[in-house]
Protein backbone atom coordinates (compact mmCIF):
# COMPACT_ATOMS: atom_id res chain seq x y z
CA UNK A 1 0.00 0.00 0.00
CA UNK A 2 2.99 2.42 0.66
CA UNK A 3 4.12 1.41 -2.82
CA UNK A 4 1.40 2.54 -4.25
CA UNK A 5 0.96 5.66 -2.04
CA UNK A 6 4.49 6.71 -3.32
CA UNK A 7 4.26 5.74 -6.82
CA UNK A 8 0.89 7.72 -6.94
CA UNK A 9 2.55 10.71 -5.39
CA UNK A 10 5.57 10.55 -7.82
CA UNK A 11 2.78 10.31 -10.72
CA UNK A 12 1.04 13.38 -8.91
CA UNK A 13 4.38 15.55 -9.02
CA UNK A 14 4.82 15.12 -12.58
CA UNK A 15 1.58 15.71 -14.02
CA UNK A 16 1.98 19.08 -12.22
CA UNK A 17 4.83 19.97 -13.26
CA UNK A 18 3.52 19.01 -16.77
CA UNK A 19 0.50 21.25 -16.26
CA UNK A 20 -2.06 18.18 -15.97
CA UNK A 21 -4.02 20.19 -12.72
CA UNK A 22 -6.78 18.01 -12.26
CA UNK A 23 -4.78 14.33 -12.93
CA UNK A 24 -2.50 16.06 -10.51
CA UNK A 25 -5.23 16.95 -8.07
CA UNK A 26 -6.53 13.19 -8.11
CA UNK A 27 -3.56 11.36 -7.69
CA UNK A 28 -2.32 13.24 -4.83
CA UNK A 29 -5.64 12.64 -3.33
CA UNK A 30 -5.47 9.14 -3.63
CA UNK A 31 -1.94 9.11 -2.70
CA UNK A 32 -2.86 10.99 0.79
CA UNK A 33 -5.60 8.60 1.04
CA UNK A 34 -3.14 5.42 0.61
CA UNK A 35 -0.91 7.15 2.95
CA UNK A 36 -3.33 7.74 5.58
CA UNK A 37 -4.68 4.05 5.42
CA UNK A 38 -1.27 2.97 5.94
CA UNK A 39 -0.49 4.91 8.50
CA UNK A 40 -3.35 3.56 10.71
CA UNK A 41 -2.93 0.18 9.54
CA UNK A 42 0.75 0.32 10.26
CA UNK A 43 -0.54 2.13 14.05
CA UNK A 44 -2.37 -0.69 14.64
CA UNK A 45 -0.07 -3.69 13.73
CA UNK A 46 2.73 -1.90 16.26
CA UNK A 47 0.43 -1.93 19.19
CA UNK A 48 -1.19 -5.29 18.76
CA UNK A 49 2.72 -6.37 18.30
CA UNK A 50 3.54 -5.08 22.26
CA UNK A 51 0.45 -6.17 23.19
CA UNK A 52 1.34 -9.77 21.87
CA UNK A 53 4.60 -9.57 23.55
CA UNK A 54 3.84 -7.98 26.73
CA UNK A 55 1.43 -10.55 27.49
CA UNK A 56 4.43 -13.50 27.12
Amino acid sequence: MLKWAIILAIISLVTGWLGFSQVSGVTGTIAKILFAIFLILFIIAVLAAIGLFHLV
